[in-house]
């Protein structure tokens, strides 16, 4: 039987593609790109783009588009045979990409290229593409010497093979914790966690109610559980994931810091940070540890003040909340002064929020914004619950397809992503169509009813179908470097811009509808949410600036036998930006995805949030100024952001839709943060 791998196709036949299908198709690939660049270092002709750049670019298309599918596969219908195989093809395939700025022979070739005629006369975005080629093949070793070059491969095939064992740890600690009460320990909990937690504990064929740390689980727990045991239950298992046995991942993390930085150092940069920042808009690990310290000095006095009016309010509770103030009871105590504050509970709104209606209201009001048309389309996905659909121009040529994936499965990781598949190359006039996808862990449905989401899981729809967007309305003519290829700290900007119009009401009317009657929000909820929306503002950004502040600390200063390990560094750096004292024991940065699952990732760059959030909050005043929901203001973001990736300097495109640069005052305001909220 032909390997499914070896060609790629437009709609991917996830349900053919079986773990013995891995190993032989990345042989061949890599075998045929390795002979493709063979052929383009040793072209005795005169080097063109033709036959330089663009068959570069054509090398190694079939092996990324396997590699992604094989990936993805892997984080969303795992089993031990695609696990195996998936772990194996990970040096070579890392081995492989590492050998190419490696590669003496293609090096001249390039370099022979860009001092020819037609690479001075190149069109601004093709010139982009071999400057940023070159400056990408020295910044990964291409003028190291023999022996350094042999180094530095070693070194990114050991990353690969440990970041993904990293993330694989966490997975299965995560899936390795359940625990199943009696009904005298879900006192507090909202009526969808309830049955959330019946029906998981039913499925698993047992009595009472499962809990479990997947986010849908075990947030409504750490909000509302009245059974404080329960709370300190779940939060350390969660905080404590990854720290035992074979699956402990501080051994994994001390090599993979080693590893960053022994070939930040053979490259010649001073540490990590400063290596991957280089071709982002912070540029440094120096810039970007000051964008973190402006931002935190400030929050923190507000930061202080929460903190005080949280405790405070615990205390006038009376003596059954006299104890100290725990990290399990923050969220706890949160929502009840929430209530009490603004007469809001989040849980008011999940009725509003059907995960189908959700889409549809995404969907309509990308069609207004965007001047697009979405519909399901049919194609073979990797499980029963996905659906795919087609994004098509008003003349009905198709420009993307995407798969939607919300709900956790135990097969399946945590947390949500975006995933391009396909990039297809703008030829001026017309484009091939892109393909990608998103993935989330919302509420599943219960029964009879619909799944009906948290106001936060809404949020990371619209977060994630930004992603999407900016994959699937790219027009470039560079295939690495469309849609969401572009700098780190500049890829978050349509994303969280699309969680503004989860707060106006306009948006909202278009999918918050009850599930049974169809009624919008009532415009006294409505008024309640909005009230509510700044209520600790200070004390998630500070959260996430702590995780920002340990994220470049590993990556610039940390010295083993300087600082101790990893988890107390970590835990030392997050303590200062949290709202409650740590217990001994607290390893949260154990299952930092963001940081240890993948060679690069976000390490040295989880900044980017805060970064781009600036960014999106500039950015959206402009929607607030002419229409939030303004065709012509969707189309100026399109054209200026969404179509351009990363064709031209990021800082350019943001002054093209906004006029000028970027402001934080605008996310202070958004925040309560600012004297002009």
């Amino acid at each position: 039987m032909e390997n499914p791998l070896l060609t790629p196709t437009f709609d991917a036949p996830f349900r053919g593609i079986l773990a013995e299908h891995v190993e032989p198709a990345t042989d061949t690939l890599i075998a045929d790109a390795k002979d493709a660049i063979e052929r383009i270092a040793g072209d005795a002709s005169a080097p063109t783009y033709a036959n330089t750049l663009l068959a570069l670019e054509a090398a190694t298309e079939r092996l990324e588009w396997m590699s992604t599918i094989v990936g993805h596969l892997e984080s969303v219908a795992t089993t031990d045979a695609l696990r195996s195989a998936y772990n194996a093809i990970q040096p070579k395939t890392s081995a492989f990409y590492s050998g190419i700025p490696l590669h003496e022979g293609l090096y001249r070739r390039l370099v022979a290229f860009a001092a020819t005629d037609e690479a001075k006369s190149l069109d601004p975005t093709r010139a982009r593409f071999l400057d940023k080629t070159l400056k990408d093949f020295k910044r990964h070793g291409a003028e190291l010497g023999k022996d350094d070059k042999t180094k530095l491969g070693a070194i990114d095939v050991e990353l690969a093979e440990l970041t993904t064992k990293f993330s694989q740890n966490v997975l299965d600690a995560t899936n390795a914790f359940e625990i199943v009460v009696d009904e005298t320990r879900i006192g507090g909990l909202p009526p969808s966690a309830v049955d959330a937690a019946r029906e998981s504990a039913k499925q698993k064929g047992k009595e009472g109610y499962r809990f479990t740390l997947h986010q849908p689980s075990l947030l409504p727990v750490l909000s509302h559980a009245d059974d404080r045991a329960l709370r300190e239950m779940l939060w350390r298992a969660s905080n404590q994931r990854a720290t035992e046995g074979a699956l402990d991942n501080r051994p994994v993390m001390n090599r993979i810091l080693e590893l960053r930085t022994a070939k930040a150092k053979l490259l010649g940069y001073a540490d990590f940070a400063d290596l991957v920042l280089e071709d982002r808009m912070a540029k440094n690990g120096a810039a970007a540890t000051r964008f973190v310290d402006d931002l935190r000095e400030r929050t923190v006095t507000a930061f202080e003040r929460e903190k005080r009016a949280l405790a405070s309010f615990k205390d006038s509770l009376g003596a059954a909340h006299s104890a100290d103030m725990k990290p399990w009871d923050v969220g706890y105590y949160s929502e009840k002064e929430r209530k009490a504050l603004y007469d809001f509970d989040d849980e008011e709104l999940r009725p509003y929020f059907a995960a189908d209606t959700v889409l549809s209201g995404l969907f309509s009001l990308t069609e207004t914004l965007y001047g697009v048309r979405v519909a399901e389309r049919r194609a073979e996905t990797w499980d029963d619950s996905v659906r795919t659909y087609g994004i098509t121009e008003p003349n009905g040529r198709l420009i993307a397809s995407f798969y939607v994936d919300l709900h956790p499965r135990e097969n399946k990781r945590g947390g949500a992503w975006m995933n391009p598949i396909r990039s297809g190359v703008w030829n001026g006039d017309h484009g091939e169509p892109h393909v990608g996808l998103f993935c989330s862990n919302a509420t599943p449905p219960i029964g009879d009813k619909p799944a009906l989401l948290s106001h936060d899981e809404v949020e990371t729809l619209f977060h994630e179908f930004g992603h999407l967007l900016h994959h699937a309305l790219a027009r470039v003519s560079v295939r690495s470097l469309s849609g969401t290829n572009v700098a780190w700290d500049f890829v978050e900007l349509p994303s969280q811009i699309m969680e503004n119009w989860c707060w106006e009401r306009a948006a909202l009317d278009r999918f918050a509808r009850h599930h049974e009657t169809r009624a919008p929000i009532p415009e006294a909820l409505f008024v309640k949410m909005t009230r509510a929306r700044t209520y600790r503002a200070a004390t998630f950004q500070m959260r996430q600036l702590g995780f920002a502040a340990a994220d470049l600390y590993l990556h610039t200063r940390y010295e083993p036998a300087r600082d101790g390990s990893v988890v107390e560094v970590a835990r030392k750096i997050l303590q200062e930006n949290a709202p409650a004292p740590f217990p001994d024991d607290y390893a949260m940065i154990c299952s930092f995805t963001h940081l240890f699952a993948s060679s690069v990732g976000y390490a040295a760059g989880y900044y980017s949030y805060k970064w781009a959030e600036v960014l999106d909050a500039d950015c959206f005043t402009r929607f607030q100024t002419e229409g939030v929901d303004s065709p012509s203001v969707g189309r100026a973001f399109r054209e200026s952001i969404l179509e351009r990736g990363d064709s031209e300097d990021p800082a350019i495109l943001f002054e093209r839709f906004m006029g000028r640069p970027p402001s934080l005052d605008a996310l202070m305001k958004r925040q309560g943060l600012s004297e002009a909220a």
